[in-house]
């Protein structure tokens, strides 16, 4: 077995520990920041979803269901909540549209600056 090989499986192996060690205290935060946020929009919303994904902070799906990767506990307290009301402002609008921005800018008038700040922060990146 090369060597590559061997350093690429403990690099993974070392990934699912530390996402199975930290799992739950991100799923903790995010559903405090859901619970914050959504008292003000109000949105309905389906199941939560934590995962150790390796191109994306977050998600949202047309059930309306939410995904968000665990690293988010490593980011930025700001950053985290962007991310957060970001997937939010997906129940209502499942787009980029200027209707969606409008509503991210409700809780974030600076979003455009936090957007470009996280994707300097590479998600793999911890």
């Amino acid at each position: 077995m090369g060597m590559f090989r061997r350093r690429r499986r403990r690099r993974r192996a070392r990934g699912v520990r530390d996402y199975r060690a930290h799992k739950e205290g991100a799923r903790a935060v995010i559903r405090e920041k859901i619970k914050r946020y959504n008292e003000i929009y109000q949105y309905r919303l389906g199941r939560v979803s934590i995962r150790n994904q390796k191109t994306r902070w977050g998600s949202c799906s047309k059930s309306g269901n939410l995904n968000f990767n665990y690293k988010i506990l490593f980011l930025e307290e700001q950053l985290a909540d962007y991310i957060v009301v970001h997937e939010l402002c997906h129940l209502q609008e499942l787009n980029h549209s200027k209707k969606f921005w409008n509503l991210v800018a409700q809780m974030f008038p600076n979003h455009r600056r936090l957007r470009r700040e996280l994707r300097r922060t590479k998600v793999g990146a911890n």
